[in-house]
């Protein structure tokens, strides 16, 4: 039986409700070459963080996956921090991030290397946190809307061989549709499948092409909800087309908030996580129902992460 891997253990199903699939609690959005994460003090980032994971668990939220690879600043022994004082379960990530964010020793890696590294994180534990990485994160470039570049093909063949060996899902920053088709492709030839994968921010491309990566048996991940158009009228509709086109159980919605910012003075400004329990899933229940909402929101990532 499938169990959701996080910060405090792994968890069943029946132990969680609503999972926020893609949200921050740590992530350096500053320029890599100052490597603002590597100093970060836990306990300066709990004493931000700690009080929005408790408003999330106030507004019904009982997990939620973190989001940040290598080359955007992972600290999963923050995670753990954050996550232990609240005693609110994190769902962390192995991967690498997109150019031109790709870390030098990640370059220089063979892809043997990098599955070795990607299956010891998702089997071991990360660095010396005790924690295991539940998934894999990767990324393609915003600006290329053609392919992969050469590193982020080898990261991803290297992902879909650890995916297999592991069980563990892979989700991938891609903005455009097509590029998703051609990651499908690779992870398939390395002997892995589609409904593994999940495409992070498919709301980025036109929702023709949602529906033709939920036919390939892959998630769909509308995660900007929230944001800063606060269009949920767009994300009723769309929401409402792919369950139209019978692909409910490839749906995951989040909303892409949080979060401490290390290469920000006393971390940034913060989202809170409580947009969509709050505010966006009423009207949702309004169009779909509560079945629905919960199909949505609790089973459905629990299903993409777990393992």
């Amino acid at each position: 039986m499938s169990e959701l891997i996080t910060t405090l253990g792994a968890y069943d199903r029946e132990d969680l409700g609503l999972i926020l699939p893609h949200e921050h609690v740590f992530v350096d959005l500053g320029p890599m070459a100052a490597a603002n994460w590597t100093d970060a003090d836990p306990d300066d980032v709990d004493d931000v963080m700690a009080p929005e994971i408790e408003r999330a668990r106030a507004a019904g939220v009982t997990a939620l996956v973190e989001a940040t690879p290598e080359g955007v600043g992972r600290r999963v022994d923050v995670d753990r921090a954050v996550s232990e004082a609240t005693d609110f379960p994190v769902v962390v990530p192995t991967g690498i991030y997109q150019e031109p964010k790709i870390p030098d020793w990640a370059r220089e890696a063979s892809e043997d290397d990098l599955y070795e590294w990607l299956v010891a994180d998702l089997t071991e534990e990360v660095e010396d946190t005790g924690v295991r990485a539940a998934w894999i994160k990767v990324s393609t470039d915003d600006d290329d809307p053609t392919g992969l570049s050469a590193d982020e093909a080898k990261i991803l063949r290297a992902a879909a061989r650890a995916g297999a060996d592991t069980g563990a899902a892979i989700g991938s920053h891609t903005l455009h549709g097509d590029v998703v088709q051609q990651q499908l492709d690779v992870i398939e030839d390395a002997g892995y499948s589609a409904d593994r994968f999940i495409w992070i921010h498919a709301q980025a491309d036109d929702a023709a092409h949602h529906e033709a990566v939920a036919e390939r048996g892959a998630y769909v991940e509308y995660d900007w909800i929230g944001g800063d158009d606060q269009d949920d009228e767009r994300y009723l509709d769309m929401i409402e087309r792919m369950l139209d086109a019978d692909h409910g159980d490839r749906l995951l919605l989040s909303q892409d908030r949080g979060w401490y910012d290390p290469s920000e003075p006393e971390g940034g400004e913060q989202r809170p996580y409580t947009y969509l329990p709050e505010t966006f899933l009423p009207k949702l229940r309004e169009r779909v129902g509560e079945e629905t909402v919960e199909r949505l929101t609790q089973d459905n990532p629990f299903d993409a992460y777990a393992r």
